[in-house]
């Protein structure tokens, strides 16, 4: 990722997002404007949604822990462990507004205290602290649901993205839609890598992993940056400054 591609999802065109969705709903906007903000939400969307599950992380976890399995085993063991990263992020997205406003939480200190969350977990992944996952499945337990699924794939910074990214009150159902659709193929993705893990690990070798796992922390970490930034309103400061 260069820094120009970065670059594009600044804390000015995201505040402009929220702002558009604020005011007649995200999708809603007629021609080429609309085309244009759900094309930058869907960016940034991938971009968020990616760093936080980490497949990078998920193929190295998943090679260790299945080295003795025949093939066919492995991909049963994936497919089912992207499955059940599926259906938690899915439920995430359906019920987890829901138990914020039954909390009483409103979602701008959500977004705040999410956006501090995975500025730490950017942190971690920078200094190699990022998949410390168990590398042994507990006796008795599926490893397609620990540690694959969960905490490998499906970590708390992957669901507080998917919650902070489908917000009721901003984004219409279509364009959460979208996120959702987004989030599958990012799923399918780290499925096929992890499928693909014994050869993708011999090319890049567990150093070039390591380097992969500090460029998504270090994205991760201006990602979230932007998210403080839009909850204190200082994005929309900083565009008026220009």
């Amino acid at each position: 990722m260069t820094d120009g591609g970065v670059c594009q999802l600044d804390a000015a065109v995201f505040s402009k997002l929220v702002t558009t969705s604020r005011a007649d709903g995200l999708g809603s906007a007629p021609g080429e404007t609309e085309h244009i903000t759900v094309s930058h939400k869907l960016i940034h969307d991938a971009l968020m949604i990616w760093v936080t599950i980490e497949p990078i992380g998920s193929v190295v976890l998943f090679t260790a822990l299945t080295s003795g399995l025949t093939i066919a085993e492995r991909r049963k063991v994936a497919i089912r462990a992207t499955a059940y990263s599926a259906l938690i992020l899915l439920g995430s997205i359906i019920i987890g507004q829901i138990l914020l406003e039954a909390l009483h939480i409103k979602l701008v200190s959500l977004q705040l205290a999410g956006g501090i969350i995975l500025f730490l977990f950017g942190v971690q992944m920078i200094f190699g602290q990022g998949s410390a996952a168990p590398a042994d499945a507990e006796a008795g337990h599926d490893m397609a649901v620990f540690p694959l699924a969960v905490p490998s794939i499906v970590g708390p910074e992957a669901i507080m993205a998917v919650v902070l990214l489908t917000d009721n009150r901003v984004f219409s159902i279509p364009t959460q839609a979208l996120t959702a659709v987004v989030m599958i193929a990012i799923l399918a993705i780290t499925c096929l890598l992890m499928l693909l893990s014994e050869p993708i690990l011999r090319v890049i070798g567990k150093s070039g992993a390591s380097v992969l796992e500090r460029v998504m922390g270090m994205i991760l970490t201006a990602l979230s940056v932007e998210l403080v930034m839009n909850a204190l309103g200082i994005a929309g400061w900083a565009d008026q400054a220009k």
